[in-house]
This record gives C-alpha cells, sequence and structure tokens, in this order.
C-alpha cells in the first residue's frame, strides 16, 4: 500500500452512505494503524446512517480487511503498478470495489463500479475515476481466470497470509489449517460476562430476553452468555450498564482458574482494559484487593472506569511495568494472574487487520518478554500462593515451552493442576484451539510455589 508520508489527507467530509462510512474506515486503519473495530464505532458514530447502510458499512469494512491479501493480489494484477505508487484513496476504493465484486453475490456488478467511480470523484484527485472504473471493469472480464487463481491458492482463498497458513499446515495438517482459517474469517459472536456482583446469570438472560435478545449460556464459563440476536452494545449498556462485561469466551477463563478467595491480595500484572480484574473481583465478592497494573496511564484509566461501572470497590491501579521488577512486592501476594502479552494468533477473527501487521520475524519478540514478566510475577507470590499464566495465541514457544523453560529454572515452583472448564477433568494446562475447541485460540496454566 502506498506509504504513510506520501499521503495527502482526504477531505473528511460527514459519510452520507455505507460506502463513504467504509471508506473513512479503512483509511484510518491502514494509514492511522487503528484497530478496525475502533476505527469503525469511531466513523458509524459520526454518521445518521439508517441501520441497513450501517450494517453494509460493516459488512464491507470488516470483508475487505480480512481479504487484504487477496485483494492486493487482484490489483497487482490489474491496476499494473505497484501498491506504493496509488493514491491512498484510490487503494481503499479499489479494495471496496473489488470486494463487492468478488465476494459480495448479492450486490450488482454496475453499482459496485458506478459507486467506486463516485467515491473517486468525492475522496481522491481528479481523473482517478477513469482508472478506477477501468480497473474495476477489467476485473470483470478477467473475473473467472482470477477466481481461478484465487481457489488454487490456499492463502488466497482464506485470506491469510502465505508465511502463516505454511506455518499452520506445518503444526496442524492442511484440513485443520483449513478450519482454522474459516473460523477467523467468520464474524466474531457477541460474547457478554455476567456481573455477579451485581446480578445473576438466569436473571439477567431473562432480562436480555425481555429486551427483545436471543441469549444463549456459555458452555466454557458460568458467568458467560453468547448474544446471537440483539439491539447491538450501545443499547445494552444503556439499558443494563452495571450487569455485564463484554468478554471472549476464551477470556473468561483464567480468573476463575486462579480461584481468588474474598480478602486475598491478587496482583494483575497486565490488567488493562480490566475484563480479568474484574472478574476476580467478582468471583472474591469484592471482598479484599487487585492491584491491576499497566505501562499506559490511559489504560489504568480504562481499568478504573470498567470498575466504577460495574460497581467495583476492590481494585487499585498500579502504573507498572510487569518487566521491570518492584522490589516492594516480592511474596506479598497471595495470587498472581500474568496474562502475557503475546502474537495473539488465536484471536485473529476478532481481529481483523492483526492477521496483516504481524510477521513471522515479529513472533520472536514475545517470548523474552513473556519471560521478564513471568519471572517478576512469580517473585511477588507468597510460598503456597499461585499463578495463572495465560496468553490468547496458539504458539507452542510463548505457552508450552514457556512454561516447561521456567519449570526447569524455578524447581520451588509446581504445576498442581486445575479443573477443565468444560470436563471437570484435572488438568495441567490448557491449550484452546479455535478448529477444535469452537472458541478463541487461548492457553492457560496453573502454577504454584512450594512452601
Amino acid at each position: 500500500m502506498p506509504e504513510r508520508n506520501a499521503i495527502p489527507q482526504m477531505k473528511l467530509k460527514k459519510p452520507l452512505n455505507g460506502r463513504e462510512a467504509a471508506l473513512h474506515v479503512l483509511m484510518q486503519v491502514w494509514y492511522d494503524k487503528a484497530y478496525t473495530a475502533i476505527a469503525l464505532n469511531r466513523v458509524l458514530r459520526q454518521t445518521d446512517l439508517e441501520e441497513q447502510d450501517r450494517r453494509f458499512a460493516t459488512e464491507l469494512v470488516n470483508g475487505s480487511v480480512k481479504a487484504k491479501g487477496t485483494l492486493d493480489f487482484l490489483i497487482k494484477k490489474l491496476a499494473a503498478r505497484p501498491l506504493q505508487k496509488l493514491d491512498p484513496a484510490v487503494y481503499c476504493i479499489l479494495q471496496l470495489g473489488l470486494y463487492q465484486i468478488f465476494y459480495m453475490e448479492r450486490i450488482p456488478v454496475s453499482a459496485a463500479c458506478n459507486e467506486s467511480v463516485n467515491l473517486a470523484k468525492k475522496f481522491s484527485r481528479k481523473g482517478t475515476d477513469k482508472f478506477i472504473n477501468g480497473v474495476l471493469r477489467n476485473s470483470l472480464r478477467q473475473q473467472g481466470p482470477l477466481q481461478d487463481i484465487i481457489q488454487d491458492d490456499l492463502s488466497l482463498r482464506l485470506c491469510h497470509p502465505h508465511w502463516l497458513t505454511k506455518r499452520w499446515q506445518k503444526q496442524f495438517g492442511e484440513a485443520e489449517t483449513e478450519l482454522l482459517c474459516q473460523w477467523d474469517n467468520e464474524p466474531a459472536t457477541l460474547c457478554l460476562r455476567v456481573n455477579t456482583i451485581e446480578t445473576t446469570r438466569d436473571v439477567f438472560l431473562q432480562d436480555l430476553r425481555e429486551a427483545g435478545c436471543d441469549a444463549e449460556v456459555s458452555l466454557w464459563c458460568p458467568d458467560g452468555v453468547i448474544l446471537t440476536k440483539s439491539p447491538g452494545l450501545p443499547a445494552l449498556l444503556k439499558k443494563f450498564p452495571h450487569s455485564f462485561y463484554v468478554q471472549d469466551e476464551s477470556s473468561m477463563l483464567p480468573a476463575p482458574a486462579l480461584q481468588p478467595k474474598p480478602g486475598e491480595r491478587i496482583l494483575d500484572m497486565c490488567g488493562a482494559p480490566g475484563g480479568k480484574t474484574t472478574h476476580l473481583a467478582a468471583l472474591m465478592q469484592d471482598k479484599g484487593r487487585i492491584t491491576a497494573c499497566d505501562v499506559y496511564p490511559h489504560k489504568l484509566k480504562l481499568i478504573e472506569d470498567n470498575a466504577s461501572r460495574l460497581h467495583i470497590d476492590s481494585i487499585e491501579t498500579a502504573l507498572q511495568d510487569g518487566t521491570e521488577f518492584r522490589a516492594d512486592w516480592a511474596e506479598t501476594f497471595d495470587r498472581v494472574l500474568v496474562d502475557a502479552p503475546c502474537s495473539g494468533l488465536g484471536v485473529l477473527r476478532r481481529r481483523a487487520e492483526a492477521r496483516w501487521t504481524k510477521t513471522e520475524a515479529g513472533l520472536k519478540e514475545f517470548p523474552p518478554l513473556q519471560q521478564k514478566i513471568l519471572e517478576n510475577g512469580a517473585a511477588y507470590v507468597k510460598p503456597g500462593g499461585v499463578l495463572v499464566y495465560s496468553t490468547c495465541t496458539i504458539e507452542e514457544e510463548e505457552n508450552q515451552k514457556q512454561v516447561a523453560r521456567f519449570l526447569a529454572r524455578h524447581k520451588e515452583w509446581e504445576q498442581p493442576g486445575f479443573s477443565h472448564p468444560r470436563t471437570g477433568e484435572t488438568v495441567k494446562e490448557l491449550q484452546l484451539l479455535p478448529q477444535r475447541d469452537h472458541v478463541d485460540g487461548f492457553y492457560l496454566t496453573l502454577l504454584r510455589k512450594k512452601f
């Protein structure tokens, strides 16, 4: 795509339709490095679009971001110029137009072409509308052969980078790699964790149904609810401001595994934005003291705001880099949660742009970082206390091998086992894989410091 410093600022007029809104979002994602979900919500809040147009914009954005690699392949084939030479708005308009032509059968190709031309006239330099029209019309003429190429290439067909599909094929085999990629490409479900300080899951389920929602219980967490139909998150927050926290099913698992008790002192090493921290507080009946850390003040504010909204008083925040040892915390906590920074390869379905921003070389930066945080977290645990180590990735180097190396270095620690959230059997560690477990990829284990 074009270099960031070569980008003329697009006139950010208020979007008048779904395609204009989608263009605004793509510009922010690819050139301002915004998260897709955050940029989409921000743009849609600034519009007066009807619900149908909002859904169309959402589908366009999420689909175009996920299919970036395949769309880039098409643009290179059809535009006869390097992506870096394209005007940013032109690049994003081509992405949107080609996505409609190749992936949205219900959209007439004439509409995809004509509306893309209109976007170029409004948001790009004079004359680019003819270029865009030519590229899209050319794609129609070559659509059959291009589709054949896409179908014959697993990475292009399943919209994942080549390095990642090759890595997964080596790890899981081709059949499971295909299932894993398909999982990533499906729309993410909306999962809520019930704030049991304020209500119960049964009561909240009844409240949701009376509000016109279709909801079912999570099979992984007794506090989890999965919404299959709802009026949208803003409406839910307005109607039930204190009753829930938006949280993926997998990320609801570390807090119960840590088994916090009322009155204990707990440390959450990487607490922002507060999902696991507030879950710990609920499991402790808001009795005790939880210290939640982050390296950025604005992220600590997120924890504080979430705790306040959920009427939780037992949480305090601390501006603390997990890689820096704090001597006054040595052996002072009953339990420590290390939900470590990771490559995030288990949650690509929920972070649409992440598959394109990560690199294979970049994976190597996480194990050393995780090791430092785990070492410090372990030093803060009292003798006889416990620590949960978790990540949202499916990489062995960051998970099983990281823990094995830690135990080899520290004979004063053991892996006692914990209850599997589905089966109840005692397991030493839990590695969830989307293609097998039908939830986001996640790893966790429980460690105990001997007396």
